[in-house]
């Protein structure tokens, strides 16, 4: 198995410097996968990159903050790009990892609704998807062995193999009962087009200084009715979402060395530079101003 996965160039490893992992994309492209037989642990540590782990042979341990998963073969994690986790392997085994930049995805018109769900970790098994585990199983393994083939529309094919795990992971979030569990099918699916509609507006708006009750009118709940459904749809807050919103912006603007650190905060929707430095700090465990010079060094 470990030769026929061998990587399309050589001396690839995993490098991680303090509590920042550095992706080695292959020149090009932002997408690296891999196949993993290292009994290796790697502490608490973050990259921009989406990550996704499979294992193949053996558990893997994954603690996210201070959830721990504990992944059996052909369990799949979804780990969001900016997350701390530690990675623990056992003394042998094997894993397939997916490492790719997911701002390539999330700019399709319609993916808004998805970000607040893909802003944490999730685990896709028989037991979470039970309907749906095995379209994901196969889109990865799809997505494996394009990459490594020598097909030179490879990239192209692999973010279309996406794009379809993600729409499938939406699909099933809004057909089964995890959003708004105690809702009806027909107003359930009422419901989150309303919300897709505020996340929508999010997507184009979240730079302007935004009040949770001038949001829910638009979407024509009053204030603590959308605070709620939010809540239900996303797993975050109003305001927690509209950060994460202004910090991925900051993310994006940060990587132009011509762009002051004060200009990305205003342009981001952040109000002062030390609100801005604060709330960068919180979501990514270093300040913009780190963040840039780890990026620059490595790109």
């Amino acid at each position: 198995m470990a030769e026929k996965y061998q990587q399309p160039i050589e001396g690839f490893s995993r490098i991680v410097e303090g509590n920042y992992e550095i992706v080695h994309f292959l020149t090009g492209s932002t997408i690296r996968i891999w196949y993993n037989q290292e009994a290796q642990d790697f502490s608490s540590h973050w990259h921009p990159a989406m990550e996704i782990i499979m294992p193949v042979e053996n558990i893997y341990t994954v603690t996210i903050h201070e959830t721990k998963f504990v992944l059996n073969p052909n369990d799949i994690l979804i780990i969001p790009a900016g997350e701390l986790h530690h990675l623990m392997a056992p003394p042998c085994g094997a894993r397939l990892i997916y490492m790719f930049d997911f701002s390539v995805i999330s700019k399709i018109k319609g993916f808004s609704s998805l970000l607040p769900f893909l802003a944490q970790p999730i685990l896709i098994n028989q037991e979470t998807y039970p309907l749906y585990y095995t379209d994901h199983y196969q889109l990865l393994l799809k997505i494996r062995d394009e990459y490594f083939s020598d097909n030179n529309l490879r990239e192209p094919l692999i973010y279309s193999h996406l794009i379809n795990f993600f729409v499938h992971l939406g699909r099933s979030r809004i057909n089964t009962d995890m959003a708004f569990p105690y809702i009806h099918t027909t107003k359930r699916k009422d419901l989150i087009e309303k919300l897709n509609i505020v996340f929508d507006y999010l997507d184009t708006h979240y730079r302007e200084n935004l009040t949770l009750d001038s949001v829910a009118d638009i979407a024509g709940f009053s204030k603590f009715h959308f605070t709620r459904l939010f809540k239900q749809c996303s797993g975050q807050n109003f305001y927690d979402y509209l950060c994460y919103k202004r910090i991925k912006s900051a993310e994006l603007l940060l990587v132009h060395p011509e762009i002051t650190i004060t200009e990305i905060a205003l342009q981001s929707g952040f109000s002062s530079i030390s609100t801005f430095n604060r709330t960068f700090k919180k979501l990514k465990n270093c300040t913009p101003s780190e963040y840039r010079a780890l990026y620059c060094a490595n790109y």
